[in-house]
């Protein structure tokens, strides 16, 4: 079954049928209909290698994230989405497991299909996938973080003056030992706990032993062990977690070891994800933008794979204190 089988049988051109298909937005909503109910009578099926090749370009978005476990970048890639679609581009996904080399790898790949443009997260990669996003001549925009350098796109916000805020912000409740709970440890997470040393510092109460940080994946598990641990130490008087996940985990933990939050100690995340606000008592956290940085990478993405002009190519977001009952 061809595009001309589901055109003869639409009544309409097969570049009607193609963009109706691909849900450009120039086609009336009647022929649309037509060539919906015609390729769904028809069974047709479009081919992407073939729709490739004769428009020189694919109609998906490769789209690199970290996890998929994490509920920050499945805001996001669902933000992309409703973006693209529109548009008609699909994404394919893949995910990299905060591993340089399988970014690399998965980049190889994505690369022999052919992408209309790709969205990457972060800066953090090896030369050689930077070589391969050069070389390639697709679309980036890079997403998370921000960046001043000539010719990069990139759509984030600051995670060192978001994690400086809320260290201030614990410092402003009275709190002068002031712990850091950080997993993961990848480059965001430390910019995030720079800002934290940098309020520190300017208090004058700055403690490097006050600093715990764990290279495995961020999760409630670890918060809970993570807490323990620093309540069996000199326990201080605030904890700031890098990741919404440590800081419940450590809520749940204070709540099995009947330590009062936030009297005894209070507790930050970062994030503010879903079930935050309904934990006992309700976390503190930083609300991050992740569904507008989808919508606004998207968006730059499209500019760039149309060949219109990018202004400007470095987009910062804002983000918000969430101040409930935890500190």
């Amino acid at each position: 079954m061809t595009l001309q089988h589901v055109a003869e049988a639409a009544g309409v051109s097969p570049i009607t049928v193609s963009r109706a298909l691909r849900g450009e937005r120039s086609v009336a909503p009647e022929l649309v209909e037509r060539a919906r109910e015609a390729a769904a009578r028809l069974g047709y099926v479009p081919d992407p290698a073939a729709r490739a090749l004769a428009s020189h370009r694919s109609s998906h978005v490769a789209v690199l994230i970290p996890l998929l476990s994490n509920t920050l970048f499945v805001d996001l890639l669902e933000a992309v989405q409703r973006t693209l679609r529109p548009a008609g581009f699909q994404t394919l996904i893949g995910v990299t497991h905060y591993d340089p080399r399988e970014e690399e790898q998965l980049l190889r790949e994505q690369l022999a299909h052919r992408p209309a443009g790709l969205l990457v997260t972060g800066f953090e990669r090896t030369e050689e996938t930077r070589a391969l996003i050069a070389a390639s001549g697709v679309p980036c925009v890079h997403i998370m973080e921000t960046s001043r350098a000539p010719g990069v796109h990139c759509v984030g916000f600051s995670q060192h003056a978001a994690g400086r805020a809320m260290a201030q912000h614990l410092l402003s409740r009275g709190a002068r030992r002031v712990a850091f709970a950080g997993a993961q440890l990848d480059a965001r997470v430390l910019q995030r706990a720079e800002g934290y040393r940098s309020a520190l510092r300017d208090a004058g109460c700055y403690d490097p032993s006050l600093e715990w940080l764990r290279p495995e994946p961020s999760s409630i598990a670890l918060g809970g062990e993570m807490f323990r641990r620093i309540m069996a130490s000199d326990a201080p008087e605030a904890l700031f977690c890098c990741n919404d996940d440590l800081a419940q985990g450590a809520l749940l933990a204070a709540l099995r070891m009947g330590v009062d939050v936030p009297d005894r100690i209070a507790i930050a995340g970062f994030n503010d994800l879903p079930g935050s606000a309904q934990m006992l008592p309700s976390l503190t956290s930083v609300g991050t933008p992740r569904t507008e940085i989808g919508e606004a990478a998207a968006r730059m993405l499209l500019q760039l794979m149309r060949g219109e002009a990018v202004s400007p190519a470095s987009i910062e977001l804002p983000w918000r204190l969430v101040l409930r009952d935890s500190a």
